[in-house]
């Protein structure tokens, strides 16, 4: 337990200090993000494409939620062994477009490996689809353009805009009990506060290639709203055996929960992600994930020798 919230420190510590370990992106990668038209970031030796869906507006249980809350789709690409790259990726869809850019996945080659939600109550309904693949950076990008080219194209318009921020909307979170609770950094991003950490305590490989925080192996929460009225969404990254233990930590504190499933497909140990939703007083919610947070890394958790 120890070890893991100094791994947690240290995912801290990178997180305050950005800037210091971002990388030059090198040319393939250049070349992937002119290919694909999308900005992203090189850091870790893993290339991150952003995809947000700045063109949905969401709400949640009637709260309106923010793009960064939970609706900002991503692929990213990691050396592996050779000239190959290990490719993952959650792309945010609306119902309408799920079958037409799991095809287009699919028909050029491309691995869906999850399909699910993040949230109960969400209008529009948002799903949440996980892509794979293994090849050259050129090829990868030249097999993911024509999915990412049908996201957003016909996308629907809520049917009314009603839905209630937090209240006292305006007001900023104190992000420093939260931080303070949680016992890790966040960053803000608009009205989001989000905390990701790491699994570094699980080591996850693939062809070669590390399969770290920023390839998916993460747990967050982000947090939006006011001190006495906020609202947290995340994700939890389990072993089988740290499962029942979240699940019970999150119910206690009075989080829902609101999927449990797998992100990836073919990982040993297997990885199983689980959401959550809440609203409430700020530093409540930050509780509930804390407590969460406790159950994950334990030594009697570890996966057994296959």
């Amino acid at each position: 337990m120890k070890r893991f919230f100094i791994a947690c420190a240290a995912v801290s510590s990178l997180a305050v200090g950005a800037a210091a370990w971002a990388q030059e992106v090198p040319s393939e990668y250049q070349q992937v993000l002119t290919t694909l038209s999308k900005q992203g970031d090189f850091k870790a030796n893993v290339l991150k494409v952003n995809i947000p869906r700045n063109d949905l507006t969401v709400t949640v249980a009637g709260v309106k939620t923010p793009t960064p809350f939970g609706f900002g789709g991503w692929v990213a690409m990691t050396k592996g062994s050779g000239d190959m790259n290990v490719l993952m990726g959650d792309l945010v869809l609306t119902q309408n477009e799920v079958n037409p850019v799991m095809s287009a996945l699919l028909d050029n080659g491309l691995e869906v490996t999850a399909l699910h939600n993040h949230f109960f109550q969400d209008e529009p309904r948002i799903f949440y689809m996980h892509v794979h693949g293994h090849g050259t950076s050129a090829d990868l990008a030249r097999q993911l353009k024509p999915a990412l080219d049908l996201i957003g194209k016909n996308a629907p318009r809520p049917a009314s805009t009603s839905g209630t921020a937090p209240a006292g909307s305006g007001a900023k979170l104190d992000t420093a009990k939260i931080a303070q609770i949680v016992g890790t950094q966040g960053e803000q991003s608009g009205d989001v506060y989000k905390i990701t950490v790491g699994r570094d305590d699980l080591k996850l490989t693939e062809m070669g290639a590390p399969i770290n925080a920023r390839m998916g192996l993460n747990t967050w929460a982000a947090f939006v709203g006011t001190n006495e009225n906020a609202a947290i969404g995340g994700d939890v990254a389990m072993l089988a055996s740290e499962v029942t233990p979240v699940l019970k930590a999150l119910r206690k504190n009075g989080l829902d929960i609101v999927a449990i499933h797998h992100h990836m497909t073919k990982t040993e140990p297997t990885i199983f992600f689980l959401h959550y939703w809440g609203t409430g007083p700020a530093e409540k919610l930050a509780t509930g994930f804390r407590a969460a947070l406790a159950e994950l890394g334990k030594p009697n958790a570890a996966p057994s020798k296959q």
